[in-house]
């Protein structure tokens, strides 16, 4: 049976939610806050988004949607041009090859894999930011952002599933 206009821009918009949702979440992390010292450990939200989206759907969450993702945050965040792409690309692969077996696991081994995920990642930005500057950046902030994230991410992650479960119902 053939689709309606309609029914094409309906699903069109259900599958761009997870890019939209990522890029709304990289701006609100853009949002000043007036907190001391927040900005340096504010949580990495865009990495939950590409964690999640990659593990449960991620024919929504293509490696161009990473990149674009990447490019907003390194051109919105003050870090060297081209960090958080490599980082987030880097992340993605990594997902994409291990979600086989994150699939149908309980949520404490799916956290656990960000957990790890999120660690590298943390890691690679103190690296390529320390490379970048010819010199070994001090890593107390972006160990307190990494466990900022890692405690936001069951929530972000419960939003994103009820997103999923209630907008992009399975096809």
């Amino acid at each position: 049976m053939r689709r309606s206009l309609w029914q094409r821009l309906d699903a069109l918009a259900r599958h761009l939610t997870p890019f939209g949702l990522t890029v709304v979440l990289v701006l609100l992390g853009q949002v000043p806050f007036h907190l001391p010292g927040f900005a340096q450990v504010a949580p990495m939200l865009p990495l939950i988004a590409i964690y999640h989206w990659t593990v449960y759907r991620p024919e929504l969450m293509p490696a161009v949607a990473v990149f674009l993702v990447g490019l907003l945050q390194d051109a919105l965040s003050g870090l060297p041009f081209g960090v958080n792409t490599l980082v987030y690309l880097i992340a993605y692969g990594v997902v994409l090859t291990q979600r086989s077996f994150l699939v149908g696991k309980s949520f404490p081994i799916v956290w656990f894999g960000f957990a790890l995920v999120g660690a590298a990642a943390t890691l690679v930005a103190w690296g390529l930011v320390s490379a970048i500057s010819a010199t070994v950046v001090e890593g107390r902030a972006g160990f307190f952002q990494y466990l900022v994230t890692l405690g936001g991410f069951p929530l972000v992650s419960w939003l994103f599933a009820r997103w999923q479960h209630s907008i992009l119902k399975a096809e």
